[in-house]
């Protein structure tokens, strides 16, 4: 696996490290795909939570594209967009609840990669953005990512506009869950991830599979769905 993605464990937390700082956390493809496995490997393990951090001054600013002429139809779908779009649904898909700790810039797929995650730490020096119509590209797979957590017309706004989010506004429009001092961020992790870690492993995954199915359905059935988890939980525990 790349250096510049680290997987590691903090007690029951599995670890998940973007470590490319001199270069802002830019991304190559290769490194999105060991991001990737490395997701996908921390949600096989016995962890009950994945944290998502990166090294430096920035937490992600994009993906680093390629010179030269671009690839046929098929190439790109199958070897550029399927391996950014996997890594939205290994976020999605591992049974953890995946954290994440944004500082300094979250640009392009790095903005997409905070949002897409459960919970997101956002450092009052975080600044969220979607730039890429400034190259006449549109963030399509970044929106995909997004649509579910930011409201259309504010996404739209961040689309068109290539304006600059920061912290606060981010976590007004969903995008992070909170903001902290800037050097509280990793006190902050400590504090949420032993409050996690605390929690009993069936219930923090019950509570993850509820909220990524639950969403698609109708109120009774996701009622029904609800109480079909909870006495799952309640029987694993003995109780």
């Amino acid at each position: 696996m790349s250096d510049a993605i680290q997987s590691g464990r903090e007690g029951l937390a599995a670890t998940v490290t973007l470590n490319r700082p001199a270069e802002g956390n830019l991304l190559t493809l290769d490194m999105i795909g060991a991001l990737r496995a490395a997701l996908r490997s921390a949600g096989e393990s016995d962890a009950k939570v994945i944290l998502l951090r990166a090294n430096g001054a920035d937490f992600c600013r994009g993906r680093e594209s390629k010179s030269g002429p671009p690839p046929n139809a098929l190439a790109l779908r199958n070897n550029v967009l399927r391996t950014i779009l996997d890594v939205f649904d290994a976020i999605g898909s591992v049974p953890q609840p995946v954290v994440s700790l944004v500082q300094g810039q979250a640009l392009g797929f790095g903005c997409a990669l905070a949002a897409a995650c459960d919970i997101t730490l956002a450092a009052g020096n975080a600044r969220f953005c979607l730039p890429e119509l400034e190259k006449d590209l549109p963030p399509t797979l970044a929106m995909s990512a997004m649509m579910s957590r930011v409201p259309r017309k504010a996404l739209a706004w961040m689309v068109y506009t290539g304006a600059e989010v920061d912290a606060r506004m981010a976590q007004q429009l969903g995008i992070a869950s909170t903001v902290v001092p800037v050097g509280e961020l990793e006190t902050a992790a400590k504090d949420l991830l032993a409050k996690l870690t605390a929690r009993s492993r069936d219930a923090l995954l019950a509570a993850k599979e509820y909220m990524r199915n639950a969403g698609s359905m109708d109120a009774r059935s996701a009622a029904a769905y609800g109480g079909v988890l909870l006495s799952a939980v309640l029987s694993s525990a003995g109780k």
